[in-house]
């Protein structure tokens, strides 16, 4: 993988130079969904699927970006003096984010970049192939210039780009999951205060499977940021009521007492999930701890019912997913996971029921859709990283 890259970098680049490779991991998150911009608990692992990057040092201010996966787009050009987003400039957007942002903290490049870019997240399936091309320039950035930042400030950075450049008000999860991850582990993470665990995922006799619904959804142009705005005005309206700072805060007793303060019933409805959610979260790391994957199977359930109801995330597509995942015997749980709108669910399947499941899933979603949905049976992997 990584010499066809490099062929395909000297193709378009020349073979010039000291030429590096990084890669930065998507996530699939397994419950805690929309809590964290909430100050709630999330529960993400990395995945071995995510971005390539190979670049090198240019001698002068040009920012050269070529991916694989938008190859029609050709070489997009810019500069270093105009890192002003635009919607022509598409994917570049992103890196030249992250670029903009390390500027913003007092990091301005001494000289600019060739920079190709290949991904194996499929696009616009909720497992972060944002986030990941943000942590994916951050590392590169890190590298090549020595910049001193951590992980989890190259993780804070792609939040902020994305917010503040990019105009989706996400929470810091997909970027830490993908910073942060640990092979064989999921992160416990605590949105509020950024302080997490790791936690082994061990399921002895069951595997992670995502299932892409091949709706595909935009962050940026979808109800995301109405979501967290309904949020926004619950927790001010519950604030003259009880001392919290966030809804993460709240108990899900706190919240029943107290939710008549909430002046309508939607936000209502949107708050009582952030609560909710995040009380599954911590709920669901104790039973995975105590061997109970049962109980995190169920979690999971409740999760999606949750998303579907009183957050309104999902759609007919992925609800038909989850739906044929529950009437499979050796589903452990099943949920629509990431921003939502489209996108995957992730399901914990018993090790003797994947072919079954797979089988199933192929011929029932196609019948009821009229196209077929994409299956991975996935493993945890690390995060971002430089490539020898």
């Amino acid at each position: 993988m990584l010499e066809k890259l490099r062929q395909e970098f000297e193709k378009k680049f020349g073979a010039h130079g000291d030429v590096r490779a990084y890669f930065a991991p998507g996530r699939v998150n397994l419950i805690g969904e929309h809590t964290d911009y909430n100050g709630g608990h999330v529960f993400p692992c990395a995945l071995t699927i995510g971005t390539y990057a190979i670049a090198r040092k240019r001698d002068d201010n040009k920012l050269r970006f070529y991916s694989m996966n938008f190859d029609k787009m050709g070489i997009v050009d810019t500069d270093l003096d105009d890192l002003t987003p635009y919607k022509a400039a598409g994917w570049t957007n992103y890196p030249k984010g992250v670029i903009w942002a390390f500027e913003k903290r007092g990091m301005k490049l001494p000289a600019g970049l060739d920079v190709l870019i290949y991904g194996n997240i499929p696009n616009g399936s909720g497992l972060s192939s944002s986030a990941s091309l943000e942590v994916l320039t951050g590392i590169m950035l890190k590298d090549m210039f020595g910049f001193d930042v951590s992980m989890v400030d190259i993780a804070l950075i792609g939040q902020y780009s994305e917010n503040n450049y990019n105009g989706c008000n996400c929470g810091i999860m997909d970027q830490f999951a993908s910073a942060m991850g640990k092979k064989d582990n999921a992160i416990f993470l605590d949105t509020n205060t950024l302080e997490y665990e790791y936690a082994p995922v061990v399921l002895e006799d069951a595997k992670i499977v995502i299932v892409n619904s091949k709706v595909k959804h935009s962050l940026v142009d979808s109800a995301y940021n109405d979501r967290r705005n309904e949020c926004e005005t619950a927790l001010k309206e519950l604030q003259e009521v009880i001392d919290i700072k966030t809804l993460g805060d709240l108990t899900e007793e706190e919240f029943e007492a107290h939710k008549d303060a909430i002046k309508s019933e939607i936000r209502q409805r949107r708050a009582k999930h952030a609560v909710y959610e995040n009380q599954r979260a911590i709920k669901a790391v104790a039973a995975l701890k105590a061997g109970d994957i049962e109980t995190f199977g169920k979690l999971m359930n409740a999760s999606h019912v949750s998303l579907r109801d009183d957050y309104e995330v999902s759609c007919k597509e992925i609800d038909i997913l989850v739906d044929l995942a529950w009437a499979i015997d050796g589903v452990v749980g099943s949920r629509i996971t990431g921003g939502g709108f489209g996108g995957c669910t992730v399901s914990i399947v018993k090790n003797d029921a994947v072919d079954n499941f797979v089988s199933t899933i192929d011929a029932k979603y196609e019948e009821k859709v009229g196209h077929k949905a994409e299956i991975y049976v996935v493993d945890i992997g690390e995060g971002a990283h430089v490539l020898n």
